[in-house]
Formats: structure tokens, sequence, C-alpha cells
């Protein structure tokens, strides 16, 4: 039971700590969400196209981080507002998802195949391991690193990286590049739990990712705790109907978001 707990907080953890550097420049990445549920098709549709797993999830997050890249660009040089921009290619990318989808599997539905077969065990003890060597990286960057100096006074200082002859700029096109490679890894771990691809399979993990990074305060350890309690907030949901009949399923499903803004409502600093 556990075991699975931390499997399944696995891609939502990948989430927040992607948006952890996001938002440690001040440029929190609202396109998460939609770019989970992209890279999760990525990765099926590489996957099938190629015939190899390996391929698939290279191509994955080539294509996810230089998209944000690029994007991140573009926001840079026209002084976009960044948080309007991250929720156009968030609407983007779930507009991508579908019509790459419909164009070349004919449908906007399920896609399953048997070419695309993962053991769930082993699937969850990589996704386990990769979380644990990206948490000690993210960790080791941000806190013993200059580079991760930087990152840290990138949205609050900006004008000391620019006294000491750095662009703040670099490190808020970094922060979303970084986010993307973290949310496709994320991607690519749940479509390949499932063996299959759904729509919207990110079922609102991306805005979760971003709660747990404002609720656990920038701190790598609490947001790490409030992933894994929605995560079981998530497992208590999908189970408890077996016991309970008579709850409706409508308040099962938002059962994980209720937890979000109840635990936003009473966290203090």
């Amino acid at each position: 039971m556990i075991f699975n707990m931390i499997a399944s907080s696995t891609p939502l953890l990948l989430c927040a700590l992607g948006a952890l550097f996001t938002e440690y420049a001040g440029i929190l990445a609202m396109f998460i969400d939609g770019l989970l549920s992209f890279s999760s098709f990525l990765f099926y549709f590489f996957t099938i196209l190629s015939g190899s797993s390996f391929a698939g999830a290279a191509l994955t997050i080539i294509t996810a981080t230089t998209l944000v890249f690029a994007f991140s660009i573009i926001v840079e040089k026209t002084k976009a507002n960044p948080f309007i921009a991250g929720l156009g290619m968030n609407l983007f990318f779930i507009s991508l998802t579908s019509l790459i989808s419909s164009l070349y599997f004919k449908t906007r539905g399920v896609l399953y195949s048997p070419d695309f077969q993962f053991m769930p065990v082993k699937v969850s003890i990589i996704s386990i391991i990769v979380s644990i060597i990206l948490i000690a990286a993210t960790i080791y960057l941000l806190k013993y690193t200059q580079t991760g100096v930087y990152f840290r006074i990138t949205g609050s200082d900006a004008q000391v990286l620019e006294a000491k002859g750095v662009h703040p700029s670099l490190y808020r096109v970094s922060s979303w590049t970084i986010a993307a490679f973290f949310t496709a890894v994320a991607g690519i771990f749940l479509s390949a739990k499932i063996s299959s691809f759904v729509p919207n399979i990110a079922s609102g993990r991306g805005w979760m990712a971003l709660a747990a990074v404002f609720l656990g305060r920038k701190k790598i350890w609490k947001i790490t705790l409030f992933t894994i309690i929605f995560c079981a907030a998530d497992i208590f949901s999908a189970n408890i109907q077996n016991f309970i009949p008579s709850i409706p399923s409508s308040i099962l499903l938002s059962f994980p978001y209720l937890i979000a803004v109840l635990l936003a409502c009473v966290s203090k600093d």
C-alpha cells in the first residue's frame, strides 16, 4: 500500500519539482497540466512510431523541452506576461494533443496498442528511483551551487544578478525548460503505468503540483509531503466507493482538490 502510494505520487512530485524552479524565477509554470498530458501522449505516439520505448522517451523529452524553450524565448523577447502566456501554452498543449491524435490515430479517445505494454511494478520502481535521483539533484543544485543561488534570487532580487553582470532572463528561460523536462519525465511514467494513453490523463495533477509548491513554501521536503498527501487523497477517493457505494462519484473525483483547497486555507507561515 505504501509502495503504491509513493509510486503513484512520483509524477505529481516531478511536476512540483519542476514548478519549484519557475516559482524561484518568478514565472510560475502555468502550463504544466497541459504539458503533462501532452508528454504522456507524445510517449505513446513516439513509441508506436519508432517501435522503441527508449526512443519514445528520448523524443518525448526533447520535443517537450524544445517547445517550452522556444516559447520561453518568445515570452522574454516580447516581454509578454508569463502567467497569461503559460495559461495560453496550457491550452495549446491540450489542443495539440487532440489534433495529432485525431490526425494520426483517427480518434480523440483512449489509445491502446499491443506494442505499448509495460510491467506496472517495474515502471513504479523505475519512477521511484528516478524521482529520488532528481530530488537529490535538485537539492544539490539549489542549495549548494552558485547556479542554484542565482535561481533562488531571480524572482525576488533580479537586480542583484544584473549588478553582477548576470542576465536574469537566462534563469527565467532555464526555469521553464527545467520544468518542461521534469514534466515530460512525469508524463512518460503516467502513460507507462497504464500501458495506454487516456485523454486528460493529467487529471489536474499539474495544478496540484503548483498547489504543493505554494503549500510547501519552496521547501522540498514539505513539497514532497504535500504531494504524498494529495496522492493519498486520490487513492482514498478511488477506493472508498467499494465500501460506501452511496457516495456520489462526482464528490469522490473532486476529493483531492478539496483537500488542496482546505490545506491552502489552513496553511500558515
